[in-house]
């Protein structure tokens, strides 16, 4: 799985991309086998911990990576009630403010998911962050010390 990501990283194999007018993001297109009935938005990590990230997840989705950060997709939705750390970017609809992204990691079935609740606490886990519920929609993330 990691050998895919970075032969795809490092090669020339780019997804094809939309261009939203408003504020230079890309829209990241999943691929024409993949079905997203659930919506898709993606979260966006430091590109320094996206190896150990895919490397530890059970479960792996569609992964696109650029210079600076790497990109899952997950469920339109998976922002509520969850805390992001502040290293994170939530990107509603998989418009990212992002340079060429690519997709680096495809899974083998259909569906373009990464779980979100295991990609929350590996975010956390790895930037030094207390995983935090906000029931109220609020902004409660912890710096671990």
């Amino acid at each position: 799985m990691l050998r895919n990501a970075l032969s795809r990283l490092r090669g020339t194999h780019r997804s094809p991309l939309s261009e939203d007018a408003r504020g230079g993001r890309v829209r990241l297109s999943l691929p024409p086998s993949m079905s997203a009935s659930l919506g898709c938005d993606a979260v966006g990590v430091p590109a320094r911990h996206g190896f150990r990230l895919m490397s530890h997840l059970p479960r792996t989705g569609c992964v696109f990576a650029d210079a600076d950060r790497w990109w899952w997709i997950v469920p339109s939705g998976s922002d509520l009630e969850l805390d992001w750390p502040e290293q994170t970017s939530y990107a509603t609809g998989a418009y990212v403010p992002a340079v060429r992204p690519r997709l680096i990691h495809a899974p083998d079935g259909r569906t373009p998911y990464t779980p979100p609740i295991p990609l929350y606490l590996m975010v956390c886990q790895v930037t030094n962050a207390a995983p935090s519920w906000a029931p109220d929609g609020g902004s409660q993330a912890v710096p671990v010390r």
